[in-house]
């Protein structure tokens, strides 16, 4: 049983892994990231710690365990 296994899988012509790889570096290219060049990647990280200080600070001011100086 197994020895039919083994020669099946010896006869069968399987696709290399290598081939993929390139494709999908032909397809976006050295230094690519879900299809972004490396000023955007940095442009949408940037944008992401903003809108996580912004949240956070917006968290801390209703939870009030910071306050404004002048407000209160």
């Amino acid at each position: 049983m197994f020895e039919d296994f083994r020669k099946q899988a010896e006869q069968a012509d399987f696709p290399d892994d290598d081939q993929d790889d390139d494709r999908l570096e032909n397809r976006y290219g050295a230094g690519y990231f879900l299809g972004m060049n490396p000023v955007q990647r940095f442009v949408v990280a940037m944008m992401l710690l903003f809108m996580t200080i912004i949240v956070g600070t917006l968290f801390l001011l209703v939870t009030s365990k910071v306050a404004l100086p002048g407000l209160w």
